[in-house]
C-alpha cells in the first residue's frame, strides 16, 4: 500500500492542530477543534491532538471504534488531575480512521474530517456534517461578515458558544473530547477491500476545494492526489484562498485553515 501525507498550518504564526498518523494497515487524521473560548485546560488543543493521535495509533489493531474510545479515555486520564475536563470548552478533535484487514476496509468518522473512497463504479464520501447543523443563526451572521473584522471575531465567539452547547449531546454533534462514549456515535462501516481502488482522508481545510470553492469534484481531488500528491492539492487550496482573503466570495470562518491530506492506493486485488 502506498501512503502519501501532507499537512500545512493555516497560518505561519500558529502551529497546526491537525495530525496524521499511520501504522501497518491503519491511517488516521485528526483535526483539533479551534478554541475561541476558555477551555479549563492548561495544555491546549495541539497537546490534546498529539496525545490522542499517539494513543489511537498504539491501539490501531483493535479497530477504529475501540481504538478511538481507548484513546479518548487514556488522553483524558493524562490531564484529568490538572485540568477541568467538565468544562464546556475542553479541548477536542475530529477524527477519521481507516483500518485494513486481509479482505475488509473498516472506516470511522467523528466530526468534520472526510473520507473519500474510490470504489469499482462510484465514489463513496463519508463525512460527518452534524456540527454544521448546529448554531445555524449564529453561523449565518458570522458568514455575512468579512474576515479580519472585529465584528466577525465577535460573531465567531457567539457561534462557538452555541456549538459547544450542542457538543456531545443527543440532537447535537459528537467529537473526541473527554468522554470515550463519543466513539459510539461515530459514523462507521466496512467495505470489501477488493472493491477499493484508492482513498483519501481530508480535513475541512482541504475539502473546501470541493465545497464551497467548487474547483474540483471528488474524483478530481483523487486524481490530483494520485498524480501530484497531497502537498500540491493543499497548495491549490491556498491559491484559491489567496484570491478571496476577506471571504466575500466564499464565506468561511478563517481565510486559511489547517490542512491535512492522506492518500492511499496499491491495495491487493
Amino acid at each position: 500500500m502506498r501512503t502519501l501525507v501532507a499537512t500545512e498550518a493555516g497560518s505561519p504564526d500558529v502551529p497546526s492542530e491537525d495530525r496524521a498518523v499511520t501504522a501497518p494497515n491503519f491511517v488516521a487524521v485528526l483535526d483539533g477543534a479551534t478554541v475561541r473560548t476558555e477551555t479549563g485546560c492548561t495544555h491546549g488543543v495541539a497537546w490534546y491532538a498529539d496525545h490522542l493521535a499517539t494513543t489511537l495509533v498504539k491501539n490501531a489493531s483493535l479497530g477504529p471504534t475501540d481504538a478511538l474510545a481507548i484513546a479518548i479515555q487514556q488522553t483524558a486520564d493524562q490531564h484529568r488531575d490538572t485540568c477541568d475536563l467538565s468544562h464546556p470548552g475542553t479541548p477536542s478533535a475530529a477524527v477519521a480512521a481507516i483500518h485494513i484487514t486481509e479482505s475488509t476496509l473498516r472506516y470511522l468518522v467523528l466530526g468534520d474530517v472526510t473520507i473519500v473512497l474510490d470504489l469499482e463504479h462510484e465514489n463513496a464520501i463519508v463525512t460527518d456534517d452534524r456540527v454544521s447543523k448546529t448554531a445555524l443563526a449564529e453561523r449565518a451572521i458570522a458568514d455575512a461578515l468579512p474576515n479580519g473584522s472585529p465584528e466577525k471575531a465577535a460573531a465567531l465567539v457567539r457561534m462557538k458558544h452555541a456549538e459547544l452547547a450542542a457538543r456531545n449531546s443527543p440532537g447535537g454533534y459528537w467529537i473526541a473530547a473527554s468522554n470515550p462514549q463519543a466513539a459510539e456515535h461515530a459514523i462507521t462501516g466496512h467495505i470489501r477491500l477488493s472493491s477499493v481502488r484508492r482513498f483519501a482522508i481530508l480535513t475541512d481545510g482541504v475539502t473546501r476545494i470541493v465545497e464551497p470553492f467548487r474547483v474540483y469534484d471528488w474524483s478530481m481531488v483523487l486524481d490530483v492526489l494520485e498524480s501530484a500528491g497531497p502537498a500540491r492539492l493543499i497548495g491549490q487550496v491556498r491559491e484559491v484562498e489567496a484570491s478571496d482573503p476577506r471571504g466575500k466570495r466564499w464565506p468561511r470562518n478563517k481565510p486559511s485553515d489547517d490542512a491535512t491530506a492522506v492518500y492511499c492506493d496499491g491495495f491487493p486485488r
